[in-house]
C-alpha cells in the first residue's frame, strides 16, 4: 500500500479542493445544483481517486485511478474558466487559481507517466 500523504500530486489536489469550495461559496445561489456542485464534485474527485488508487495493489489499478484524477482535474479546470466567464469567480483571483490547476495537472501528468514507464518495464505474468 502506497502512503498518499507523501505524493506531492496528493498536496496539491488537496488545496484544489479546499480553494475550490471557498471559491463556490459565493457563486449564485441558482447554482447550488448546477456550477457549484459539478465543481466541489470534481475537485474532491481528484484527492479522493488519488487516496484509493494508493490503496490499490497493482500498479495497473494505480494508474487507472491516477488517470481518473487527472481527468477529473482537466474537468475542474474548465468549469473554473466558465464560472469565470459567466462573472462568478473575482477576476483578481484567476491567476492565482489557474496557477494551482495547471500545477496540480502537470504534478499528475508526471507521475502518471513516470509510473507508465515502469509499469511497461515489469515483467508480464
Amino acid at each position: 500500500m502506497r502512503d498518499h500523504t507523501k505524493l506531492r500530486a496528493f498536496e496539491l489536489a488537496n488545496e484544489v479542493a479546499i480553494s475550490i469550495y471557498r471559491a463556490t461559496r459565493t457563486f449564485p445561489k441558482e447554482e447550488i445544483y448546477g456550477l457549484t456542485s459539478q465543481m466541489r464534485r470534481a475537485a474532491v474527485s481528484i484527492p479522493s481517486n488519488i487516496v484509493e488508487g494508493c490503496a490499490r495493489e497493482s500498479l495497473t489499478e494505480y494508474l487507472r485511478y491516477l488517470e481518473i484524477a487527472f481527468a477529473s482535474a482537466r474537468e475542474l479546470h474548465y468549469q473554473f474558466t466558465l464560472a469565470t466567464h459567466l462573472g462568478y469567480v473575482n477576476a483578481v483571483e484567476v491567476p492565482e487559481y489557474e496557477s494551482k490547476f495547471t500545477e496540480v495537472e502537470k504534478v499528475l501528468y508526471a507521475l502518471i507517466r513516470s509510473l507508465r514507464k515502469t509499469n511497461s518495464l515489469q515483467p508480464t505474468t
